[in-house]
């Protein structure tokens, strides 16, 4: 036997029995519709058409219409496919519709995968015993809706990475816009930064200044003396305890001085703020250069002619100045305090007394009994090296021996033997 050639391979159909006999019926296969690709699950989700009005097909009617006595299985068999592709076209707009609401229910980043029914490959009950072909139609519909709800699931993933994509652009171009704007405002930006820069330097020195003169953070509470010897410290504060409570930026320093001033053996001092609330008060002593006999005792005077203290004897390596009917402070006791300063302390130690009548003729004694012709006071420094390299000379030669050393003139020293 012969097997014709050919694409679709259609069984051979049999020959149509003679006479009135009714020729057996053949079940076709389904028709499976092909699947949309991408592209045109694209057109479909994008653009949905009208669904056309179907002609109802009354498979009734089809079913109990009397059959012409010209009509043969493969008419029968067209009429049934034609209902049949009715009843899909109807069945793939209703599945459409349905796809279309799905996809409203998804957002962009939710991952959807719908469940895809499992083929059944068992027949469908009794329906191959139908005589209108009710069960072709039911796998074709069943096919259809399939297919259709199988098409969401490639456009929900494509809309997640549109909606990613433009996020990732919506950043960008925000980013692009501030660096765009920071650029076209920098000059007015550094402008702004350094007003508000110099606003704040004159805000906090002026805070301070208010702070520092009106404020009673800063105000003294503590007064510390220091380099006192023959001063009363205790006396020295109390008097000036009046400056307490006043801040560090508005002292009296007049009054402080006027009340240091009450203290003759002070000859000079320094003041210094400790912030916040101390003041330090450093004084200098006066230092006695001669004694002068006061009646039984001796006075030790400073060059400014202020008696430092008072002493029953005369103190060792201070000479005693005669001052005659010169008083205290005068030129003529100055003259002989400068002198006594410019000695050199080897010298000075070996002078007993000093006596001048005038500015112009200061003499000095020494242990051994030599007196020194000094002069004016000028020049005092180059007499008093002169004075020791002589001392030194004659010790050398003639230790022992009262001399006389002339040193009114500093460039010609005289040793002259004393009568």
């Amino acid at each position: 036997m012969k097997r014709p050639e050919g694409f679709d391979e259609r069984p051979v159909q049999p020959d149509a029995p003679a006479g009135d006999a009714r020729a057996p019926r053949q079940r076709r296969a389904p028709l499976i519709p092909r699947r949309p690709t991408a592209d045109q699950q694209a057109d479909v989700q994008e653009a949905r058409p009208e669904p056309a009005p179907q002609d109802t097909v009354d498979e009734t009617a089809t079913s109990s219409a009397p059959e012409q006595p010209g009509a043969s299985a493969r008419d029968r068999a067209g009429a049934f496919a034609g209902a049949a592709g009715r009843r899909l076209g109807a069945g793939l707009g209703a599945g459409l519709s349905t796809v279309k609401d799905r996809l409203r229910e998804y957002t962009p980043d939710e991952d959807h995968a719908g469940p895809r029914p499992a083929a059944d490959d068992a027949p469908r009950g009794d329906g191959a015993h139908r005589p209108d072909g009710g069960a072709i139609v039911d796998d074709l519909h069943a096919d259809a809706l399939h297919d259709a709800h199988e098409s969401p699931i490639g456009a929900g993933v494509r809309a997640a990475e549109t909606a990613r994509e433009a996020r990732v652009a919506k950043r960008r171009r925000r980013l692009l816009e501030r660096a765009e704007v920071r650029r076209f405002t920098r000059r007015s930006r550094h402008r702004r930064a350094a007003w508000i820069t110099a606003a704040s330097i004159v805000l906090v020195f002026g805070v301070s200044i208010l702070v520092a003169v009106f404020s009673p953070l800063m105000a003294l509470q503590t007064i510390e003396i220091k380099g006192t010897n023959r001063v009363d410290e205790t006396q020295l504060r109390q008097a000036l305890s009046d400056q307490v409570g006043t801040p560090l930026a508005r002292l009296d320093f007049d009054a402080i001085k006027r009340d240091i001033a009450g203290f003759p053996l002070i000859e000079s001092y320094v003041t210094e703020e400790e912030p916040p609330h101390t003041l330090v008060v450093t004084v200098t002593e006066r230092t006695p250069v001669v004694a002068v006999k006061s009646g039984s005792s001796f006075d030790l005077v400073d060059p400014a002619g202020i008696v430092v203290q008072s002493s029953p004897k005369q103190p060792a390596n201070m000479p005693v100045a005669d001052v005659g009917s010169a008083k205290l402070g005068s030129s003529v006791f100055r003259t002989m305090t400068e002198v006594v300063l410019a000695l050199p302390s080897a010298v000075r130690q070996q002078v007993t007394s000093v006596k001048a009548s005038t500015a112009d003729d200061v003499t000095l004694t020494l242990t051994d009994g030599s007196t020194v012709v000094w002069g004016n006071p000028d020049e005092s420094a180059a007499k008093a090296a002169l004075l020791a390299a002589l001392v030194k000379d004659h010790s050398a030669r003639n230790p022992g021996v009262v001399v006389e050393y002339d040193v009114s003139a500093p460039d010609n020293g005289i040793i002259r033997a004393k009568k």
